[in-house]
């Protein structure tokens, strides 16, 4: 598939030691973004980073963590030092701990918290004067958030990482508001069955179970098939904003 406009764009992405982060990373970079690797897990992303280069492409991998505030500023800074201005931020970090609540397993809902509301806001906060600076610019500026399905699906045990997931669908809603009239994208995307390591994150081992049913009566998208459709997205013209994206597989209802 063409992707137009994306060369020589520098990416931000969240999450990229695994699953739709570093697909993501690796498609982008395959594009001529330069791509800014941000994950826990510095040997990954190492590793990431040096495949990536040896295909031709340019990577920085800075280890972070999006629950820690100084770490996010210190790999903002690390970001600008190697590669200036962002005008692309893929906030693809999440975790998934699906419990009953009655379990008053608090220990996982603020981990869901830190990470998938306070850790994009972290992000986004530490980029957004870059890409509304690019937007005044007369490039092209994206913020695109990853969601899940689960913002709009109920699914018994998954209540407050639907939550969370709800808070971002909606924060990306209203961050429009504030950043679309100065010409900076807002994409939401909310996948359904994804094959990634967030379902390696579920220590119920019945709930566990359940996923792996799933995946084998439905089937699942892969996390490659989501990086396409932010590739897809990103690389339109500057005025068309892909504003909502839900992808399912098709025989998931």
């Amino acid at each position: 598939m063409p992707y137009e406009n994306l060369a020589d764009r520098t990416a931000v992405i969240t999450g990229a030691a695994s699953g739709m982060g570093a697909a993501t990373a690796r498609l982008l970079a395959a594009q001529g973004v330069r791509v800014a690797l941000l994950a826990r897990r510095a040997e990954r992303l190492e590793e990431l980073a040096a495949k990536i280069t040896a295909d031709g492409g340019r990577a920085l991998a800075v280890a972070a963590d999006v629950t820690d505030q100084a770490s996010v500023d210190a790999a903002a800074d690390r970001v600008h030092a190697a590669f200036g201005p962002v005008d692309l931020v893929v906030n693809a970090a999440g975790v998934m701990l699906p419990n009953p609540v009655e379990a008053g397993r608090a220990d996982e809902w603020q981990r869901m918290l830190d990470t998938n509301v306070s850790g994009a806001l972290r992000v986004i906060r530490a980029f957004t004067a870059d890409l509304v600076a690019a937007a005044a610019d007369g490039r092209t500026a994206d913020l695109v958030n990853i969601s899940s399905i689960g913002a709009h699906i109920t699914f018994p045990n998954y209540a407050v990482y639907g939550a969370t997931k709800a808070a971002l669908t909606y924060l990306s809603a209203s961050l429009r508001t504030e950043l679309g009239p100065r010409d900076v994208r807002v994409t939401n995307i909310e996948p359904g069955l994804t094959d990634s390591e967030l379902a390696g994150h579920v220590d119920n081992a019945e709930l566990s179970g359940q996923l792996d049913g799933m995946f084998e009566a439905l089937g699942g998208l892969s996390s490659d098939e989501i990086a396409d459709l932010i590739a897809y997205t990103t690389s339109r013209a500057r005025h068309i904003n892909l504003r909502q994206l839900i992808v399912l597989p098709t025989r998931q209802a």
